[in-house]
């Protein structure tokens, strides 16, 4: 990992997310996958709650997603049944590995319900920083089938629970471009009391 406090800054500046749809094998194999994965539970959980589950998706599993996420998506929008649904199709099967993130609150907990819900954020951050660290580029997505409550449901999400995201982790097939950031003097000021 990081030898110096240079690389670690190195590594902070040079954090991409790729177009999962971009991705190229290889993915992490089931060893860098662990590691990824228990790098990323090294995040702030106020209580130890761990409030967050991760589930994997195996390449031979994308289908069944994909009929999943078809399904919903015609039992949620009636007349969709004779759409094109191929989009669905390509979500389901882009880059070579998957996972799914879920926030899993503690009920009855003394921490409050947002500090367990960004600590599943926290755990997403550091997929990505941990990917990153092993090499491989990854994207964070969410959209309509993190909001669906059967394809939730389908993951193991119980009342309370949602997805955080789908993260898709590959090699990039072409470097990573820049995207414009936020200037510091936009987003940081000194309270001024």
């Amino acid at each position: 990992m990081f030898n110096d406090n240079s690389s670690l800054l190195a590594h902070l500046a040079t954090r991409r997310s790729g177009k999962a749809r971009d991705m190229v094998a290889p993915g992490p194999d089931a060893a860098q996958l662990r590691a990824i994965i228990e790098l990323a539970l090294r995040t702030p959980d106020h209580g130890k709650l761990a409030p967050w589950r991760i589930v994997t998706v195996a390449d031979d599993q994308r289908a069944a997603f994909a009929a999943l996420l078809k399904e919903a998506w015609v039992k949620e929008n009636p007349g969709a049944a004779g759409m094109d649904l191929s989009a669905l199709d390509q979500f389901a099967h882009q880059a070579p590995t998957l996972l799914v993130l879920l926030s899993t609150p503690v009920k009855g907990a003394k921490i409050p319900l947002w500090e367990q819900r960004m600590s599943a954020g926290a755990v997403g951050m550091n997929l990505l920083h941990a990917a990153h660290a092993h090499g491989f580029v990854g994207s964070w997505l969410t959209g309509w089938a993190a909001y669906s409550p059967d394809v939730a449901a389908a993951f193991g999400a119980g009342e309370g629970d949602t997805i955080v995201g789908y993260f898709f982790l590959g090699t990039a097939n072409a470097p990573l471009s820049e995207r414009p950031r936020p200037e510091y003097d936009e987003v940081v000021r000194a309270w001024d009391i």
